[in-house]
């Protein structure tokens, strides 16, 4: 990537290194189906938006062949973190909790991402 640091970027100064987010967008397309194959502590890809998408978001997708997404991240954490990773930053996260039909969708799947880059900038 031409004229881009090999260096992770630095983190917007009010976003936190590590915290935990419902996925939202479980009730549509069927993605609901994907929570079969999520283990509490099962990894997950983030894949954010390419530039210029309407709404900057962060899709959660299950590793692996199924390219399908699970959903996606709350649009208030998209807003900052998409950008982020399309310049360089790399997050992770792992389910902590998934739950059945009983729960409403947007509750159905809480994760825990860590971003792996340089701390924010002061």
């Amino acid at each position: 990537m031409e004229g881009k640091s090999a260096a992770s970027p630095s983190l917007p100064a009010d976003a936190p290194a590590v915290f935990r987010a419902t996925v939202h967008g479980l009730a549509f397309a069927d993605r609901s189906r994907h929570l079969d194959r999520v283990d509490t502590g099962a990894r997950l890809l983030l894949i954010p938006d390419p530039p210029g998408a309407r709404l900057e978001q962060v899709w959660v997708h299950l590793p692996g062949r199924d390219p399908d997404p699970v959903g996606h991240l709350p649009d208030e954490i998209g807003r900052w973190l998409a950008p982020w990773m399309r310049d360089g930053g790399r997050a992770r996260a792992r389910a902590l909790r998934v739950g059945d039909e009983e729960i409403p969708s947007w509750k159905r799947l809480l994760v825990e991402v860590t971003c792996e880059g340089r701390p924010p900038r002061d």
